[in-house]
């Protein structure tokens, strides 16, 4: 009887609502701020709950191993995806709010692009790599950009399987009228890793380029990107 005792206590110690006021995530954030809290911790006040035999920390903890402690590998699964890493106490709920929470974080990115000047490849790729360097499907997006070289809009024209994706120069002129873009930068991704453009990469790219040239607008580059970096047309001198 009193082992049994002993188990249950200890347990109950094991929730974070026994744990020291200062120790307990959401405490913490409010206290020491976010920029205070690791991302086990920023994870748990997302999962709120754990069971009796793991506290939320514990969960958010296993989350991260199974994903190699990676936010874009995170990122890339879906809820269900999520649910079937198996771990206990992350079930469709819990994983339907993170996967909620990560897109907010890309999307907060994606706002802070139309106040940027892009001047170079590494203005945008940070945020092309951050949406979807871990996507399991090959997809073909566009920035459209104005005269002051600021990005006006940004769109997915095509999504893929795993080996590739067709994206059609007429709906990409299309949407550049649209929006008015004076120049657009093309962008895809590469599921497999690989960084080298492909001659289909090559060839489409050319072919974009000739057609967007009859309107005045200038294809200023085109960026693979993968879990491996990313490959610029411009910066290869390729454009």
């Amino acid at each position: 009887m009193y082992f049994e005792f002993t188990i249950v206590y200890i347990m109950r110690k094991s929730s974070i609502k026994d744990w020291s006021v200062n120790d307990q995530p959401r405490q913490k954030l409010l206290l020491k701020g976010a920029n205070s809290m690791t991302t086990a911790e920023l994870l748990a006040i997302l999962i709120n709950t754990g069971t009796p035999q793991h506290s939320a920390l514990a969960i958010a903890q296993q989350i991260l191993m199974a994903t190699e402690n990676d936010l874009n590998k995170l990122g890339a699964l879906s809820a269900k995806e999520m649910v079937q890493l198996n771990i206990k106490g992350l079930g469709e709920a819990k994983a339907i709010g993170i996967v909620a929470s990560l897109e907010l974080g890309i999307r907060r990115n994606a706002a802070e692009l139309p106040k940027k000047k892009v001047t170079s490849s590494k203005d945008v790729v940070t945020y092309l790599k951050a949406s979807f360097q871990f996507l399991q499907r090959e997809v073909f997006a566009v920035l459209f950009l104005n005269r002051a070289n600021k990005v006006v809009h940004f769109e997915i024209v095509s999504e893929g399987g795993i080996t590739g994706t067709v994206a059609d120069p007429r709906i990409i002129l299309k949407k550049a009228l649209a929006h008015n873009a004076t120049a657009i930068i093309l962008c895809h991704n590469h599921p497999s890793g690989n960084l080298q453009p492909s001659n289909a990469d090559e060839i489409l790219t050319k072919k974009i380029k000739s057609a967007a040239s009859f309107f005045d607008i200038l294809v200023t580059d085109h960026l693979i990107v993968s879990h491996e970096g990313y490959f610029s047309f411009a910066d290869e001198g390729l454009l």
